[in-house]
């Protein structure tokens, strides 16, 4: 039991609100730090596929050694919820995992609203969508903020937290600390900005990978090559900034002067005006499907899954 969690929940149970792949995600995140969790949905097949789903996962997570309890002592802590009432109930931190729309989110606070104590704290899972096109002029508003996690959170750290205005900084620093506890890895987003950093970053290496399919440049699998075998080395263990001031002789000053320019150049070269039209989209996924079929997605997500495990694993041992 991790008793720092506990006192920073002040005994209460944490709610999951929408039981998708996010949801169910962040339901192990926080039943494997010792937490109570109630999770529900508004569809009940969702929330019924969601206990299996888990159930699979802990598994595989004990197999890997990435959980200390045998998954039905993990598992015994997430009890699905018939109603919101009961799944909020008593909690301290809700975190809201809704489609990705702003009615709906907007619909769900204002339920919220009505029903949360006066101290727990909304954390919502949205990957763009700022909290004051949904969270704003409530009595909850000061304690929404945005929790926007990589999937699936048990396996991939970072969370990004971006306050609205009306986002009070005693609910940022709250959150904060239920992150850190629960083992994950906060990055403060400062300002509004739709798609917040990650997608932000991940854009701009998606629109030009794409250009550059799109200009006969190179196959969709050599642009996976070049960051699966390339790019993605570095960066699994050290971020852009970091990477280039390890790249010149004087250090990231050193590499802006020396590089900078052709940066500059291959920035003018895009207008990144132009959407991916339906004959992009067609070329792309008749690229990708020639290296994977529908019918192997599924297994292949699975197959990502374990190497993330794999990746974890060999992470905490390089860290301990």
């Amino acid at each position: 039991m991790n008793q720092d969690v506990h006192t920073l929940c002040h005994g209460r149970p944490v709610a999951v609100v929408g039981a998708g792949l996010v949801g169910a995600g962040w339901a192990i995140v926080f039943a494997r730090a010792g937490l109570r969790v109630k999770m529900f949905d508004t569809d009940p097949r969702v929330l019924g596929n969601a206990t299996p789903l888990i159930e699979s996962q802990l598994g595989a997570l004990r197999r890997h050694g990435l959980i200390d309890e045998e998954p039905a002592a993990v598992l015994a802590r997430i009890a699905p919820a018939a109603t919101l009432a009961e799944a909020v109930e008593g909690a301290s931190y809700v975190q809201e995992s809704v489609l990705e729309r702003v009615d709906v989110k907007r619909e769900l606070m204002i339920a919220l609203d009505a029903l949360l104590a006066p101290d727990a704290v909304v954390g919502s899972s949205t990957s763009g969508i700022p909290g004051s096109a949904f969270a704003l002029d409530l009595s909850i508003s000061p304690r929404v903020l945005i929790v926007h996690p990589v999937n699936p959170p048990y396996l991939v750290p970072v969370v990004e937290l971006v306050p609205s205005p009306q986002t009070a900084q005693a609910s940022v620093r709250s959150t904060d600390a239920l992150m850190q506890a629960v083992g994950q890895t906060v990055v403060h987003v400062r300002k509004e900005v739709e798609g917040f950093v990650l997608n932000r970053l991940q854009a701009v290496l998606l629109r030009e990978a794409w250009a550059l399919v799109q200009e006969g440049v190179v196959s969709c699998e050599d642009v996976d090559k070049t960051v699966r075998d390339g790019l993605g080395w570095r960066w699994s263990f050290m971020g852009p900034f970091e990477t280039i001031d390890l790249n010149a002789p004087g250090g990231v000053a050193d590499y802006a002067v020396r590089l900078g320019p052709l940066y500059q150049r291959i920035a003018d070269s895009r207008s990144h005006a132009e959407m991916w039209d339906a004959g992009l989209i067609s070329q792309v996924e008749g690229q990708r499907r020639q290296h994977l079929s529908h019918d192997e997605l599924e297994s292949r997500r699975a197959w990502r899954d374990e190497r993330l495990m794999e990746f974890a694993a060999a992470r905490r041992r390089g860290e301990s």
